[in-house]
């Protein structure tokens, strides 16, 4: 059994990357094998997989979820948008000096007014005067993570998204998506790899470290995902031909597991709080795409399940003397699924 100190570990703040490279597939790449650690470039990866293989992708798109307003009372208060439930409605978390009451009218960005509703857990209902879509897309700000120091500028609003960003709802990039181009997703298909994609709209939850020392006690976010029948069928025919299953980032990691836990992957849409940790039984994934985590992360546990924690760990010490750069604007890594025990 592990604890929440078992994955915990020091980084220099100077590795956390906090602008993207010039090109997106210039990044790093750790490849980490049972019993060995290769650093290679992103571009490598149209070597490590093969014709048949299948990139498992998460196309949904990042609002501008940030927003600073005034209440009714002359108070400050900012706005991050977690959640839209319908055209008019969303939930958001706010930070005020006092805590905003049910009927109180919010303006945001100095261009309109949204009324509070009920408490929901950590969030707010907040019921907008138009299309919650436009409205964000308009007056909105790109949130870019705690750890990032610098405003969101017009070119994060172009490379904090996925260049097949698709459908609108997440509050944080799937970060893995980052690393491909137009040009490389043009050579992996030529190469005869092939794609397919699920929705799921990251929230804020994401950056939350886990507080309890005892993990099972952790309450894990909620977030919303949907898979087609198309991409049931992709991976069913991928695993019926013996290719990897492989997903990128771990967004597409916990939409394909949370739906395959009959046994095998089924269509639909659902929330997800599927908590993956050491011991978990991984179901349809076999290679994954992803960057390199946040100490005490649910994140951290969910790829120290799926490649080995003592492998994880040597990575991570390895990634970290050679310089790697971390987290949404880092470099990545190429696990391969860890046999069951």
């Amino acid at each position: 059994m592990y604890s929440l100190s078992d994955f915990d570990f020091e980084l220099p703040q100077e590795l956390i990357a906090q602008t993207p490279l010039a090109e997106r597939s210039a990044s790093r790449l750790l490849q980490v094998l049972p019993d060995a650690m290769i650093d290679r470039s992103f571009a490598d990866i149209v070597d490590l997989l093969a014709p048949g293989d299948l990139l498992v992708f998460n196309d949904t798109r990042v609002l501008k979820a940030r927003f600073f307003g005034v209440k009714e009372t002359g108070g400050k208060v900012e706005v991050l948008i977690e959640r839209v439930i319908d055209s008019r409605h969303v939930h958001a978390q706010i930070r005020a000096s006092k805590s905003p009451v049910a009927g109180m009218s919010i303006r945001l960005a100095d261009a309109f007014d949204v009324i509070v509703g009920a408490r929901v857990g950590e969030f707010y209902e907040l019921q907008f005067p138009g299309d919650v879509f436009e409205l964000i897309e308009a007056h909105g700000r790109l949130p870019l993570p705690p750890y990032i120091e610098h405003a969101a500028d017009a070119y994060d609003e172009t490379r904090y998204q996925t260049v097949y960003a698709k459908t609108p709802g997440a509050v944080a990039a799937p970060t893995a998506g980052l690393h491909f181009d137009q040009t490389l997703l043009d050579i992996l298909k030529a190469k005869g790899v092939q794609f397919a994609y699920v929705t799921l709209h990251v929230g804020a939850g994401t950056f939350q470290p886990v507080r309890n020392e005892n993990l099972a006690e952790h309450n894990m976010h909620s977030e919303w995902y949907t898979i087609s029948q198309q991409t049931v069928d992709a991976v069913r025919a991928t695993q019926a031909a013996g290719h990897n299953i492989v997903a990128v980032g771990t967004t597409s990691m916990r939409a394909l597991e949370s739906a395959s836990q009959s046994g095998s992957l089924q269509a639909g849409s659902a929330d997800t709080r599927l908590f993956i940790t050491p011991g978990y039984t991984f179901k349809t994934v076999t290679r994954l795409i992803t960057n390199f985590h946040l100490p005490k992360s649910t994140l951290l546990m969910l790829v120290s399940a799926f490649a080995g924690y003592d492998a994880i760990r040597a990575a991570y010490q390895h990634a970290i003397s050679q310089r790697y750069r971390f987290f949404s604007y880092g470099d990545a890594m190429f696990l391969t699924r860890m046999p069951p025990c």
